[in-house]
């Protein structure tokens, strides 16, 4: 069978405990990037070894920032990419479901959710990820918000979307990928004490660019005006789409999106307060 005609752009940093299974998943795709910033430990030579090409990348503290740079700068064979961090892993669904749609493409640009991994149990129920990750590169370009001096992401764009350009069309795919945010070398915690930083100093300067749907965009706004966000996340995701079904791993994924929104608030009134 022939290669998918999509160009994979995986970001990386000290990614050697995932970046093997990352890479394995994404055999049936025709060009496979890791985008490495300046690893200590062995993740290039892992990914060459399982043939991917390797592009160092060195961020000079301005935009583009990273994914917009790797459209920007890298040359690829295909005009379709798909970006994949380290932690997510494709699954044969979701990798036929891109195969079968790439054929024709209805759409410039695809959604696709993400199913978090917690202790080895895949997640059904709660909260996941949704991400504009698979895109025609010449309809799509990430925004530049003011960010540049605020804690938190440093060379990566932030939790927002690539917008569209004149009118570009976005669809969403059925199937998950598997998010192993849970595995990594920095934890869950410590890294989401970063993003809280981020993303208070983006609230209060009302910085955020506009989500590339129009629905999803009235819900954020509603969202991070009411009081009581880390209530509202954790009934959402635990009560309302049924986290609970998924036991004690749903718990502590409600548990954490709580604390999280927790540390956004605490973050936000310190600011204010200075």
């Amino acid at each position: 069978m022939s290669k998918i005609p999509v160009s994979v752009l995986v970001t990386t940093r000290n990614e050697e405990r995932r970046i093997v299974s990352c890479l394995e998943a994404l055999s049936d795709f025709s060009e496979i990037v890791v985008i490495d910033s300046a690893s200590s430990d062995h993740t290039a030579d892992l990914a060459q070894g399982k043939r991917a090409r390797v592009v160092p990348f060195s961020w000079d503290g301005a935009y583009p920032k990273k994914r917009q740079w790797c459209l920007d700068r890298l040359m690829l064979a295909h005009e379709w990419i798909l970006f994949i961090d380290a932690d997510e892993i494709m699954t044969p669904a979701l990798v036929h479901e891109i195969r079968s749609v790439l054929q024709a493409p209805a759409c410039n640009g695809y959604f696709i959710k993400g199913s978090y991994v917690i202790a080895d149990k895949v997640l059904r129920y709660g909260l996941c990820n949704n991400k504009l990750i698979l895109f025609d590169r010449r309809r799509f370009r990430f925004p530049e918000v003011d960010d540049l001096d605020i804690e938190g992401m440093g060379e990566m764009e932030g939790h927002y979307q690539p917008q569209a350009i004149d009118g570009a069309s976005i669809g969403q795919l059925r199937n998950r990928l598997l998010h192993h945010a849970y595995d990594g070398g920095e934890g869950w915690e410590s890294r989401h004490r970063r993003y809280a930083v981020w993303e208070a100093d983006m609230n209060r300067r009302n910085a955020w660019p506009a989500d590339p749907v129009r629905s999803r965009q009235l819900l954020k706004r509603i969202f991070r005006a009411a009081p009581g966000r880390p209530l509202i996340a954790f009934l959402y995701g635990y009560i309302w789409r049924g986290g609970f079904l998924d036991g004690r791993a749903g718990w502590r994924l409600a548990r954490d999106r709580y604390r999280y929104y927790a540390l956004v608030a605490r973050s936000r009134q310190y600011k204010a307060g200075q």
